[in-house]
């Protein structure tokens, strides 16, 4: 009997339920049937750069970043520092619409999924241009908030 024979044979197939951290048996038709969308959906996400799970935690992804129980707020969190990490993100993002005035519009076409490429063609600038424009944005951040990147 073949090696590939045998592995279909024994193949158990299993999903992984991140709000009651365990693993499930399922059926071959359930497995493809739950993961494929997570599938497409992580396979979009990071056709654009937006990873959603972290790459040594794939198998936790279920293509909903908000229900990843590490990406949520910690409850021991005080008041000052939630004040305090938002008045940080509001300077940036002050800072951010000095340098680079159209990157509000920028941000909204990209949550909306729109690639680097259409973007550029949206705002009517060269896909070069655009991208080191980014770059040189990211750059002066960096430089002048090293704490926060």
């Amino acid at each position: 009997m073949s090696t590939k024979v045998n592995q279909s044979q024994t193949r158990v197939y299993k999903i992984y339920l991140p709000h009651e951290k365990k693993w499930v048996e399922v059926t071959e038709t359930q497995y493809y049937a739950y993961y494929r969308d997570i599938w497409a959906t992580r396979k979009r996400a990071h056709a654009h750069r937006q990873y959603m799970c972290p790459k040594d935690k794939h198998w936790m992804c279920d293509g909903e970043e908000f229900s990843m129980l590490d990406k949520l707020a910690d409850p021991s969190d005080s008041i000052e520092d939630v004040v305090t990490d938002q008045i940080m993100l509001d300077m940036l993002l002050q800072r951010l619409a000095e340098i680079m005035p159209e990157a509000r519009h920028i941000g909204d076409l990209r949550m909306a999924g729109m690639s680097g490429a259409e973007i550029a063609d949206k705002i009517g600038i060269p896909r070069t241009t655009f991208l080191s424009r980014l770059k040189k944005a990211k750059e002066l951040l960096q430089r002048e908030y090293p704490d926060l990147f």
